[in-house]
C-alpha cells in the first residue's frame, strides 16, 4: 500500500504541476476533511496563478463553521462547476454517489480525475486514486500530495489539513502516532489549536438544544436489531432542522451513538423530502462499512452512511435489513 501510495501521489504532483484550470470537489454534507483537504490543496495551486474552484453538491450553503478555512474566497456555488471540468480532484469521497448532484462531472471531466480518499470503501472512479485506508483522515493524504509538491506548510494550510484531522480522528481520540506527529507539525506553523477546534466540535448556536431535544425525544432503541447487539435511531426532518445549521444535524450522531444499550447508531437527516442522507456508527463489533454498502453507501468500519429515497419508515426498515445480512 506504501509503494503504491508513494507512486500515485508523485503522479498526481507531476499532473497538477502542469494543471491550469483545476476543480476540487467535495462530498454531499461536507465536514472539515473533504473541505479542508480541498481548500489545502486548492490554496497551494491557486498561489501558483492556477485557477481553482472548490465545491459540493449539497446543501445549497458551506457549513458555518468551515468558512474561515477559505482564505482566498476558492468556494463556489455547485451551478459554477463547469459541465465539462478541465481537470479533477475528488477528496474524501468514496463513491460518486457521495458528490450528489456533481457526480456526472466525474465522467465529463476532459482530463485527469484524481480521487484522494482513505475510504476503504472507495470504487476508484477516478483516472489516478490515491487511497490510503490506513490514514485516519485525507488531510493526512492531502498532505502528502502538497509535500511532494514541493508546498510550504504555512498557517493558512496546516489550519485546512489540521481542522480535517483533529475531527476525523475524534479529538485525536482515535489517532495514531503519525496523526500526532502531524499535528506537532501543523502546531508549529502558528495553528491555533482551540481556535479552529471549538466551531467544528464544541460551539453550537442555542437553536441547537431545542432541535435536539425535538430530535432525540424520538429517538427510538431495538435492542433486537444487529443480531440482538442493538441499534439506536433518530430522524431529523427538515422541519426540525429549520432554523439550525446543517453542521447540528451533522452532531446529532455524536449524541446518538452514546446510547450505552446499542452496538450501531443511525440518524437519518431529511436533505429534502423523502430523500435521506444516513449516518451510521458502531462501537467494535459490527462493520457499519459493509451495513452502508449494502445500501449503496460506504465509509469505513465503524462510521459509514448512505443515502435512500422513500419514508422514514422505510429506511429504518431497509436499515435494520441490512444489519442482519451482514455478519449472518
Amino acid at each position: 500500500m506504501a509503494d503504491d501510495l508513494s507512486t500515485t501521489i508523485a503522479e498526481a504532483a507531476r499532473l497538477l504541476a502542469g494543471a491550469r484550470d483545476v476543480t476540487l470537489l467535495s462530498h454531499i454534507n461536507p465536514d472539515a476533511d473533504t473541505l479542508g483537504s480541498a481548500l489545502a490543496v486548492g490554496l497551494a495551486l491557486h498561489r501558483r496563478g492556477v485557477t481553482v474552484r472548490v465545491a459540493f453538491g449539497e446543501p445549497e450553503g458551506v457549513p458555518e463553521s468551515l468558512k474561515a478555512l477559505d482564505t482566498a474566497g476558492l468556494l463556489v456555488h455547485r451551478d459554477e462547476v463547469p459541465e465539462q471540468p478541465e481537470f479533477l480532484v475528488v477528496m474524501d469521497t468514496g463513491s460518486l454517489q457521495r458528490l450528489g448532484p456533481l457526480a456526472g462531472r466525474v465522467a465529463a471531466c476532459t482530463g485527469p480525475v484524481i480521487v484522494v480518499d482513505h475510504h476503504v470503501s472507495n470504487t476508484r472512479y477516478g483516472t489516478l486514486n490515491c487511497i490510503d485506508d490506513r490514514a485516519e483522515a485525507t488531510a493526512l493524504i492531502a498532505l502528502k500530495l502538497l509535500d511532494e509538491m514541493d508546498v510550504e506548510i504555512d498557517e493558512p494550510i496546516a489550519r485546512c489539513i489540521y481542522a480535517g484531522l483533529v475531527t476525523d480522528t475524534g479529538g485525536f481520540r482515535k489517532a495514531g502516532p503519525e496523526a500526532h506527529h502531524t499535528a506537532a507539525r501543523l502546531l508549529e506553523t502558528g495553528v491555533d489549536a482551540y481556535a479552529v477546534t471549538r466551531p467544528l466540535m464544541d460551539a453550537h448556536p442555542f437553536a441547537y438544544l431545542g432541535m435536539l431535544s425535538r430530535v432525540l425525544a424520538k429517538a427510538e432503541l431495538d435492542q433486537k436489531a444487529a443480531h440482538g447487539l442493538g441499534l439506536a435511531h433518530a430522524v431529523v426532518s427538515l422541519d426540525d432542522a429549520r432554523g439550525v445549521r446543517s453542521e447540528e444535524v451533522e452532531s446529532v450522531i455524536d449524541v446518538v451513538r452514546s446510547a450505552s444499550e446499542a452496538e450501531v447508531a443511525a440518524v437519518l437527516k431529511e436533505l429534502r423530502p423523502g430523500f435521506w442522507s444516513v449516518s451510521l456508527r458502531a462501537v467494535s463489533r459490527v462493520d457499519v462499512r459493509e451495513v452502508a454498502q449494502v445500501l449503496g453507501g460506504g465509509g469505513h468500519r465503524l462510521a459509514a452512511g448512505f443515502t435512500f429515497d422513500g419514508a422514514a419508515e422505510q429506511v429504518v426498515t431497509a436499515l435494520k435489513g441490512a444489519l442482519e445480512q451482514v455478519g449472518s
